[in-house]
């Protein structure tokens, strides 16, 4: 009874193929963009500005190899390893900060809890901009300018307010089943947190580590304002570097390293896809 049931709810074999092709011509649309700047890579420039079409009359890999020598005195392989030099430290840091602090939230009552909260969920709502001349003035004062300090020493502070709450949102969503057991056995917070929270948290966390890898490879405006050393410059500001002002562009080799600088946050996404996917979805199962 209950196969035949199961049977009925399924659509017909038409309406899925319609679905499918819906999908498929969504897909299609959202993929465009990234299939065009792959195909304008080897065209020239008045190919790039003439032609609708994503792909390319002939498959020329030397605009790949002039973008990477860069107008400077550095290739974009020391561009690529400044913006690693930024971006795991900051992912470490804000993995520890962000995991303790949803941790206290979620699992412990002390006074003034809900208030505090409150405030953090605030500050997601504040415009990063207006935090930019404080920062900055302060950093100036710390001595930390043209260094990669005030990029990464601030998420060590639990900064990152969104992915405090992701975190507190799955770890509502765990019941306290074997955290019981194991305070029961002489556990402590911290062999709690380390032995049991962690574990289940591991789809939670690689979700903050594809968020915070993505957002500080792509960020332009926090290296734009401490960074004065071109040697220092991660990959965006390498990417704007390499467009001059004063002479024509050579398009096709900023697109060639565009899409090389894709590559990295791509290989990350598809590594974790799905854990990423199911701690982005089990963040929203219990408020």
């Amino acid at each position: 009874m209950s196969g035949a049931s199961a049977d009925a709810m399924e659509p017909p074999d038409s309406t899925r193929w319609v679905r499918y092709l819906v999908l498929a011509l969504v897909a299609f649309v959202m993929l465009y963009p990234l299939l065009w700047l792959i195909g304008a890579s080897f065209k020239s420039n008045q190919q790039i500005f003439t032609e609708m079409g994503f792909w390319p009359q002939s498959f020329d890999f030397k605009a790949y190899a002039k973008g990477w020598k860069t107008s400077t005195e550095y290739t974009f392989a020391t561009y690529f390893l400044n913006s690693f030099l930024i971006t795991i430290p900051r992912i470490i840091v804000t993995v520890i900060s962000c995991v303790l602090v949803a941790y206290a939230f979620a699992r412990f009552d002390f006074w003034g809890k809900k208030f505090l909260f409150s405030v953090m969920v605030a500050t997601m709502m504040l415009p990063l901009i207006v935090l930019r001349l404080p920062q900055y003035l302060v950093f100036r004062e710390l001595g930390w300018l043209d260094s990669y300090l005030p990029m990464i020493i601030p998420s060590a502070f639990a900064t990152d307010t969104f992915f405090i709450f992701m975190l507190v949102q799955f770890l509502r969503s765990i019941p306290r089943d074997m955290e019981e057991a194991a305070q029961i056995d002489g556990c402590n917070s911290l062999q709690l947190l380390w032995h049991i929270i962690v574990p289940m948290l591991k789809p939670a966390i690689i979700s903050v580590i594809v968020f915070q890898f993505i957002w500080t490879m792509n960020d332009f405006m926090s290296p734009l304002i401490y960074l004065a050393s071109v040697e220092k410059y991660p990959v965006s500001l390498a990417l704007k570097m390499s467009i001059g002002a004063t002479e024509e562009v050579e398009w096709a080799n900023v697109i060639a390293i565009s899409v090389v600088a894709l590559i990295p946050s791509v290989a990350v996404f598809f590594a974790a896809q799905r854990h990423f996917i199911e701690g982005a979805t089990s963040s929203g199962i219990k408020g």
